[in-house]
């Protein structure tokens, strides 16, 4: 009889940050993305009026 390896107590009980310190970080890298973005498409819908209008 073979014994496979069991998970040991300690495997199923993680220590992970909770979500509340990691909001800041959420927002930054959202911030992060979309403000060049943002920029981005405004540039890119005025010059698309300006090329389409004269």
């Amino acid at each position: 009889m073979s014994t496979s390896p069991t998970p040991s107590h300690d495997a199923q009980h993680t220590t992970t940050t909770p979500a509340r310190n990691q909001a800041p970080l959420v927002a930054g890298a959202w911030a992060v993305v979309a403000v060049p973005l943002a920029y981005g498409l405004y540039n890119a819908v005025k010059a698309a009026t300006q090329l389409f209008t004269g």
